[in-house]
């Protein structure tokens, strides 16, 4: 009795500061929870909540000052804890007269508790709920940032102190040259082959800003758009050509939507347009880099290409800029086509194929081509013959003589070329 009477009369007194530590753990994980929940946030995220509430707003506005909301958690989840362990080591002091091994004990288990009621499970549910917790946490930090604002020069100034302290010589680092990527791989210790691939693709990320996506887009006749609503049926079982579901405006043909059907587990019946997202328009004199930028910073998958008049000429789809990116040598018939775009036949003569870009032609036969409006070999060709290409069409353009030997459902063209003779210069 003796035993537990002393047990009892040590919980009375140890009460207040037990409900301390419960209040303030409370707190630690409620900051910890709102750190992983808001910084979580993906782009579309974002988006959804500045369409939202006023309170869904208040998130977004939260990390449109990214750092006074990071220096705000910091700062009172470090008093919170600070204020725990001191809570823990009085209750640890009290406890020692009686035994000291419990102390010890008690002082560890708190430091665990901190650790998994106070850091790992909140953060846990914050990156798995983010969006639903969002909501929640905005407006009490709000109201935080607010009341500590007069203390945030304070807190900055002690960081730039502490820097200059720990980090005297800290310089940020300076943008990367295409240059010093190559010397990287160069001196990376990898094998030949890798250092080549390594290579090849640095040089095809330089020469996005060098096409223009009306040379590397797909066409509007390789694809067949859908107007809303949009079912099962009306696919006919098929995959639509380079895996994506394009959902035109309901009263034209201009395209809309876009819907990435391989990346779907399960589609419904009816009304596949509304699992589509919406695409970036640039004009067709835009690049493939202007491409890529505008789809990062927009969320997008596919871009739509315009003419001048505003008219879709065709798409250009994330899948196609990586593949420019990550392939040893990109090839736009290929790509559309999956067919070498330059097969040789005999000594002299290749076939080709219309869409093969003539820029890409004359790299790989190390040629000099005449300046000229057109990008294909198609349009070349329909340049010279002031007409559509049919097939038995011969025409001789710079080095090149060509002869139309295919012509396909879809306008598709499958050209004959060889080294047309050099012409005779006059006395």
């Amino acid at each position: 009795m003796t035993t537990v009477h002393a047990v009892m009369e040590l919980l009375y007194q140890l009460l207040p500061y037990l409900l301390g530590i419960i209040v303030l753990l409370i707190g630690s994980a409620f900051f910890s929870l709102s750190e992983a929940a808001l910084f979580s946030l993906r782009p579309n995220d974002r988006r959804k909540l500045q369409r939202g509430t006023r309170r869904e707003r208040l998130a977004v506005r939260l990390l449109d000052e990214s750092d006074r909301l990071l220096a705000t958690i910091l700062f009172c989840n470090l008093v919170i804890n600070l204020a725990i362990f001191s809570l823990g080591a009085i209750c640890s002091m009290q406890i020692e007269w009686n035994n000291e091994w419990l102390a010890a004990s008690f002082l560890a288990g708190t430091l665990l508790v901190v650790i998994v009621f106070g850091e790992m499970i909140p953060k846990t549910f914050g990156v798995i709920a983010p969006l639903r917790l969002a909501r929640l946490v905005a407006e009490p930090l709000t109201v935080l940032t607010r009341v500590l604002g007069p203390v945030e020069p304070v807190l900055n100034s002690i960081n730039r102190v502490l820097q200059r302290i720990v980090w005297p010589g800290f310089r940020p680092e300076p943008a990367l040259e295409v240059g010093d990527i190559e010397r990287a791989i160069e001196i990376s210790g990898a094998d030949a082959a890798l250092i080549r691939h390594e290579q090849a693709v640095v040089a095809n990320i330089v020469q996005l800003s060098d096409i223009r996506i009306d040379e590397w887009m797909r066409p509007r006749t390789q694809f067949d758009p859908f107007r809303p609503p949009v079912s099962l049926d009306d696919l006919e079982g098929k995959v639509p050509s380079g895996g994506y579901l394009f959902i035109t405006e309901s009263n034209n043909d201009e395209i809309e939507r876009a819907i990435r059907l391989d990346n779907l587990f399960e589609l419904p019946r009816e009304h596949l347009e509304r699992l589509g997202e919406p695409v970036l328009y640039l004009p067709w004199c835009a690049t493939v880099a202007d491409a890529l930028q505008g789809m990062t910073a927009k969320e997008r998958e596919v871009t739509v290409v315009v003419n001048e008049h505003g008219e879709t000429i065709g798409v250009l789809t994330i899948e196609d800029i990586l593949e420019t990116i990550f392939t040893y040598t990109p090839s736009r018939s290929r790509m559309l086509l999956n067919r070498n775009p330059l097969h040789p036949i005999e000594p002299g003569k290749w076939i080709v194929a219309g869409i093969m870009s003539l820029r890409q032609l004359a790299r790989r036969l190390n040629v000099q081509i005449p300046r000229t409006h057109s990008i294909t070999v198609a349009g070349v060709i329909q340049e010279e013959m002031q007409r559509l290409a049919q097939a038995g069409d011969e025409c001789v353009w710079g080095p090149f003589h060509f002869r139309v030997v295919e012509v396909g459902e879809r306008g598709n063209i499958v050209v004959e070329l060889q080294m047309a003779p050099q012409r005779e210069e006059g006395p």
